[in-house]
């Protein structure tokens, strides 16, 4: 399977222009033979608190375009989109409208106290895993990133973790380091999406990359955008694992711990 990572700047809270300007990028991910193309988290209205504007239902605007474009295009189109389920405060969401028609959807775990996430979008409370030509997905957005019980988890179960950000300059290094350990200490692909540009006070430096079960980097991209592309292959995962088998040694609990 093909993965396109798009790194892209956002029009702060202009999802018209944004969507307007994303099809070219699109053009360019399929052109290459993508399968699947990745857009940033909340790619359409950039990270904001600003839900009264940003946020929308799963008919709305954004989704309606993601499933266009994935028809049109046959590429399965993906990325974070801040919906309501209902009357309450809205999910930062993780969409995937497949070239099929089928639409999947992850609601982010793990809500951004510091920003004041999780004052204006409600956390999700399960993970998520599916399946794209025979590879096994394992999703998350952002800050989840920072959380590895949720990936050592699933992890025997997933081929390749994809993660969506819009993760400051301020601190790149953390994004840098922690995807190449999720790749690492759980031998899958990692494909970690970041933006660029500014918005909402904050810098982003994109620093997005595709990095093996084995930890090397097939693919990364500075402050500009970009898109970065990998085949990524099921099999590697497996002979990687069964040459190291560190998963063999992990243990679900670790009761002497705080002892």
């Amino acid at each position: 399977m093909k993965l396109a990572a798009i790194q892209h700047d956002i029009a702060w809270e202009q999802r018209d222009v944004n969507l307007t300007r994303y099809s070219d990028l699109l053009d360019a991910a399929a052109d290459g033979g993508a399968d699947m193309a990745i857009f940033t988290e909340m790619f359409a209205v950039g990270f904001s608190m600003n839900t009264a504007v940003t946020a929308e239902t799963i008919d709305g605007p954004t989704v309606t375009w993601m499933r266009s474009q994935a028809a049109r295009r046959n590429v399965t189109v993906c990325g974070s989109v801040p919906l309501y389920a209902d009357d309450a405060r809205p999910y930062n969401t993780f969409v995937i409208a497949r070239n099929d028609g089928v639409l999947e959807t992850y609601n982010k775990m793990h809500p951004f106290s510091y920003s004041g996430e999780d004052q204006h979008f409600a956390a999700g409370d399960t993970g998520f895993i599916t399946r794209l030509n025979d590879v096994r997905v394992g999703i998350s957005v952002c800050y989840d990133l920072r959380f590895a019980p949720l990936y050592w988890q699933r992890g025997p179960d997933v081929d390749v973790e994809i993660v969506v950000a819009s993760w400051p300059n301020a601190r790149r290094e953390h994004w840098i380091t922690l995807a190449r350990a999720r790749a690492i200490e759980n031998q899958t692909y990692v494909v970690a999406v970041n933006r660029v540009g500014n918005g909402g006070g904050l810098s982003y430096s994109g620093d997005s990359q595709i990095i093996d079960p084995a930890g090397q980097i097939l693919a990364q991209a500075n402050d500009t955008e970009t898109i970065l592309a990998a085949v990524i292959d099921a099999a590697v995962v497996t002979k990687i694992r069964a040459a190291f088998p560190v998963a063999n040694d992990r243990r679900e609990i670790y009761p002497n711990a705080l002892a």
